[in-house]
Formats: structure tokens, C-alpha cells, sequence
């Protein structure tokens, strides 16, 4: 070889990964950020969502990340009214296989009514947010404590 150049086997360790890789988003990715019920759960968990959409693959301020944002808003502020005994909230982010789902867990074990005439208005929008990005609402029992938690899945778009 010239000029000093040295040729790297692809296992060897020291290699650096090749630039074209650089943009491949992880298989997945799963943040949960606990915020405290009160006045400020709502402003912290938009914040705590929004300081990950980087990772997630979300580009902040488009009409996905704010229609995320406004999902994040509206479950909690679900907290805040129907589970005010619940001292935290768990607001989580999870991306894979072209999906972001919004996961609120509290401790109130009563699942909303998710049927056409049960919901409220705020979960009305929810629903009609996920609808816009081919997804749904659903809520289940939590498995590690005694409340549930209200998923909402988006595909996310192109």
C-alpha cells in the first residue's frame, strides 16, 4: 500500500462505522419519563416527549410532532381529572417497525369507555389524531401496578 494507508478488515473493531449507515434509524426506541401530578405535569411531559423526538425519529415542529404533543396534553390532562389520587404519571414514547406509540399509565384501574358515545371530548380528538396517522386508541390494565395506561399508536409518516 502507499502513502501509509492502511487497509481495515470490516471486523476489525477499530474500523469507524461507514457514513452511510450514519442514517439508519434504530430498530427501536423506548423512552418513559415519570412526571408529578399537578399543575405542571402537563408542560413536563410535552417537554419530557418533545426532548426526544430526535431519537425517535420525529422532526420537531412538524404536524406529526405537534399532533403527538397534543395527544401527550390530552392524556394527561386525562390524569389530572379522572386519576388525581395517582401521585405520577409514566408518559412514554416507543418507536418501531414504522410506529410511535404514546403510552400514559396512572394509578386509576378504571378503563376509560372508548365507544363512540363513552368518550369525552379529549379523547374524541385522541382518536381522531391517531385516525389521521393510521392508528387507534386503546387502554389496558397495567401489568406492575394497579391502574392502566392508555396507548395511542401512530404510523408515522414518511
Amino acid at each position: 500500500m502507499t502513502g501509509g494507508a492502511r487497509f481495515r478488515l470490516p471486523w476489525d473493531r477499530r474500523r469507524r462505522p461507514a457514513a452511510a449507515v450514519e442514517h439508519v434509524r434504530p430498530r427501536g426506541y423506548r423512552h418513559v419519563a415519570s412526571v408529578r401530578v399537578g399543575p405542571d405535569a402537563v408542560r413536563e411531559a410535552r417537554e419530557a416527549a418533545a426532548g426526544h423526538f430526535a431519537q425517535a425519529g420525529v422532526a420537531p415542529g412538524s404536524a406529526f410532532a405537534d399532533a403527538v404533543l397534543l395527544v401527550v396534553s390530552e392524556l394527561v390532562t386525562n390524569v389530572l381529572r379522572h386519576a388525581a389520587h395517582s401521585p405520577v404519571a409514566d408518559v412514554g414514547i416507543t418507536v418501531a417497525a414504522g410506529h410511535l406509540v404514546v403510552g400514559v399509565a396512572d394509578a386509576e384501574p378504571r378503563l376509560p369507555d372508548l365507544t363512540d358515545d363513552g368518550m369525552g371530548a379529549g379523547l374524541r380528538l385522541v382518536a381522531e389524531l391517531a385516525a389521521d396517522y393510521d392508528g387507534e386508541v386503546s387502554a389496558e390494565p397495567a401489568v406492575d401496578h394497579e391502574g392502566k395506561v392508555v396507548l395511542v399508536r401512530f404510523r408515522i409518516p414518511s
